[in-house]
Order: C-alpha cells, then structure tokens, then sequence
C-alpha cells in the first residue's frame, strides 16, 4: 500500500509528468470527503433538529451580535470566534431554526474541507472513514450545529495539521502553507489557549527541522486569530496576564487536577459536570473511550511498519496535548472539551480498522471482519442512543426557560427590563431582558445599581430550589413559578425619575 510522505511525493513526481490533469480529476479525488460531510450534515439536521432551544453558553456568544436581546456577560475565558460565526444569521434574525440550519451546513463544510487537507497523506478510504467515526460520536452530533467553539478548534486541528505535514512532505507547495494559517486561525479565534496545546507538538517540530516557513506559517496564524482576545484582554481586562488569571479563576483554577473520572461520567449526556457527582454510566457506554486509544497505538504500529510514523505520529502527539489540559489539570468536565482530541485520533483509529480488516489472512479474515463489523454497529447504536437521550433532556431544560419567561411576561416583567439570580442569563435571554450577578463568575453588576435600574425598568430575582433571595429583593413581592421563587421590584410610582 502506497501512502503518507512517500505517496505525497510519489504522486507530486507522477503530476510532473502529466502536467495537466484538469479540474475534473481534482473533483473526482475529492468528492469522496463530502460524502461524510453531506451525511454528518443531514443527521444533524434530523437528529438534533432544528428547532432545539439555545443553551446558556449560546445565548452568551449569540448575544453579543444579535440587536434584538441585550448581551449577556462575557466572561474571560470566553473568545469571539463564534459569534462571528453566527453573525451572518443572528445579527438580523431571531429564528433558532434558521442558526441551526446555517451552523449544521458550515460545520459539513468544515468537516469537508478538514478530511481534504489530509489527501494524499492517508488513502482515501482511511480518511473517509476518519470522517465518519468522528461524525458519529454523540457529542460532535450534539455540538455541530449549536453555536459552540469545541467542535471548530477540532476543525482547525485537522486542517492545520495535516495541511503541516503536507507541506513538510513537499516544501514548493504553497496551498498546504496557507492552510496551516487558516487552520491555526481558526483555532485561536475560537479558543486561543486551546490551540496554543493543539499546536505545541507542531510547534517543536517545526524548530527541531528547522522549517522556517513552517514555522512562520503556524505562529502567524495564531497570532492573527488570537489578536482580538488580546486586545480586549488589555481593554477590558487590564492585561493578558490578567485575563489568563482570571480565566483560570472562573474555570475553578488551573493546576493539577484529575479530570479523567469526571469526563467519564460526562459520556452519558451530561453538557456540563460541574460538581461532577454521581453515579458513572453504563459501562456500553463508555467502553468506546477505552477502546479508542487501543485503536491509535495500533495505528500508529501500522504506520510504523509501513514508514509512514510521522504521519500517525503528529496528529496522536496533538491530540495528546490538546487532551492534556481537559484531562488533569481542570475540577470538571464537559464532553465537548475532548472534540480536538477525538478529531485528530479519528485518522489513526480508522488507519487499524482498516488493517483489522485487510491484514488477516485465509479463514482468520471474515471472523476479524465480523467482529470489526458488529463493534462499529454497536458503537454507532451506543451514540445514537446516549444523542437521543441528550437531545430530548436538552430540549426539555430549554423549554422550561421559555415557559418561565412567558410566566414572567404575565407577571409585568416585560422588555426593557432585567433579571438576576438564578439561570438569569437563559431566562433572561428568552424573557427578552438583561441579565445581572452581584457575585460569581457571572458578576458584572451591584446592588445598589440593580436598586437604580428597578425606578425605572421591571427587574425580577429568581431564587434556585433551597436558595435565599438576596437581601436588595427580599421586601419584593414574591411569586411560585414552578420550583422557582421570582420576587419582582414595585412598579415605580409616578413621581420616579425615569
């Protein structure tokens, strides 16, 4: 089998011979890649649907571009990168179905276009499969069309590296250059300090070859994506190294902390596990996570057979440093966290299913095939189930928001006006108001400014099951709205100041 740095050569020798292969011959190599990306872009669009209600940390991205909600804080480990992305939608419409359908088509564009920086490096059908396996775990079904950051830093990963090895492999290409710009790019404005681990493998890589262009290439590409979160973090945070400390405070301070339990239990649907308690998931569920790494090693013993360990080697070396941080030095966990890890192992994973199925010989071939065969089937039936479970929880949670917000309206609590307390960004968002914190992570306000806005817009407090309202609400007029307490500030008389 032909493959890695020696097929990339091998076919830059064979194009110099016939010089002219047309454009035809280049849509015939790459339609391959968008057949998992037209698929993985359809299953988003039944599965998760359309019409799934946006979650908290969307509304804060969201809000920032939209004229038609007040913005929600935006706190400092946050980067702008997805609400540029939205932008084109959510700046001039309020339809949840209309994102939804505008992220599901990008992110089938992105998987397209991250599968397409990769030929030549692998064969066809390893990367095709890549694709597939990565597009079917529950978590980039769940995340590709929701306005979250996770699942472009996977994007960017795949195409800034293996557009680096592409052009490592033949220096007087120039395309393979500018996609390792934009692949880094597109990490650093998504998340600037993910992409820093992303690229840290490639970064000792390029200095220990001593590729010059390589290395130019990568850096400037996270400094162009990174700029924006640094200039703010001058503006509004008071230095880079302030907004990283106050990063690391909100993420409940980075150090060295064992996550591995906590994103174990997270495999079961659950968006965010902060505290991460309970009971761990059914071991079906969380067997692929065991089984995945097995897989990579293998691939990388494949490619180390073939002489193509480079290739296996980097994206296993990245996906290593991109998990780093997720892994062991956080108190919590997200599943979405792991999407670049899960991203760049895909390649090498689908590298030893391929070899699981061709390498046996004689009556050893069809009972490792079967096996290989039932594996996949039920790995996908595994994700598809713990997807269905996510969506229909998910769906439920943002629902109750809007029926609260509804609630409020009939209560007085009408736009312009304010909410603080407990879930006051989501409610807020869908009651049309802004939102507010005196304390927490959250914290942009003070009472006595909340007491100020009161004389002249509605402002409610919400107080979470068990909780205590806060002392500026507590002489307010209190209302039951499920398992919530909602205490509404008096109207102001018509002798205030508005």
């Amino acid at each position: 089998m032909t493959d890695g740095t020696g097929a990339l050569l091998a076919g830059t020798r064979r194009a110099g011979h016939r010089p002219a292969p047309g454009a035809s011959r280049r849509t015939r190599g790459a339609w391959p890649f968008a057949v998992p990306a037209a698929v993985f872009t359809l299953a988003q669009l039944a599965l998760v649907r359309p019409v799934l209600g946006l979650g908290w940390d969307e509304i804060v991205y969201i809000s920032q571009v939209t004229s038609h909600h007040p913005a929600a804080f935006f706190s400092a480990p946050r980067s702008r990168g997805v609400s540029l992305l939205v932008a084109p939608v959510a700046s001039w419409s309020s339809s949840t179905v209309l994102l939804r359908v505008h992220l599901a088509v990008l992110s089938g564009l992105g998987l397209y276009l991250a599968l397409r920086s990769w030929r030549g490096l692998f064969p066809t059908r390893v990367l095709v499969t890549a694709g597939a396996f990565f597009a079917s775990l529950w978590v980039t079904l769940f995340y590709g069309p929701q306005a979250m950051p996770n699942y472009w830093v996977a994007t960017g990963a795949l195409i800034t590296t293996g557009c680096f090895l592409r052009h490592r492999a033949d220096r007087s290409a120039g395309g393979p250059l500018w996609g390792v710009v934009a692949g880094a790019a597109l990490m650093a404005l998504m998340r600037p300090t993910d992409a820093v681990w992303v690229a840290v493998p490639l970064l000792v890589l390029a200095l220990a070859g001593r590729h010059g262009r390589l290395l130019l290439a990568l850096v400037g590409g996270l400094v162009a994506g990174a700029a924006e979160w640094v200039i703010e973090a001058y503006a509004g945070f008071g230095g880079l190294g302030e907004r990283l400390a106050e990063a690391s405070r909100v993420q409940g301070g980075l150090g060295v902390q064992i996550a591995v339990g906590d994103q174990l239990r997270s495999l079961g649907g659950r968006a965010l596990c902060r505290p991460c308690t309970g009971p761990m998931p059914h071991p079906v569920i969380t067997l692929w996570w065991f089984v995945l790494p097995v897989l990579a090693v293998l691939g990388l013993i494949v490619a180390v057979r073939a002489r193509r360990t480079l290739c296996t080697l980097v994206p296993l070396a990245c996906a290593t440093t991109a998990a780093l941080p997720y892994l062991f030095m956080i108190g919590y966990a997200a599943p979405r966290f792991l999407q670049p890890a899960y991203a760049l192992l895909a390649i090498p994973v689908a590298d030893a299913l391929w070899y699981l199925l061709t390498a046996p010989r004689g009556r050893w071939r069809p009972t490792v095939g079967a096996l290989v065969a039932l594996g996949l089937a039920g790995h996908l039936t595994v994700q598809l189930a713990v997807l269905v479970h996510t969506v229909d929880r998910n769906t439920d949670s943002r629902r109750d928001w809007a029926r609260m917000a509804g609630r409020l309206h009939r209560l007085g609590v009408r736009p312009p006006c304010l909410i603080t307390g407990h879930e006051a960004i989501p409610v807020g968002y869908y009651a049309g108001c802004s939102s507010g914190a005196t304390a927490g992570n959250n914290e942009n306000t003070t009472a006595a400014e909340i007491l100020r806005t009161a004389d002249r817009i509605p402002v409610a407090t919400l107080t979470g099951p068990g909780g205590t309202p806060p002392g500026y609400a507590r002489a307010w007029p209190a209302h039951r709205i499920g398992d919530l307490q909602v205490r509404i500030a008096p109207a102001p008389g018509p002798g205030t100041a508005g």
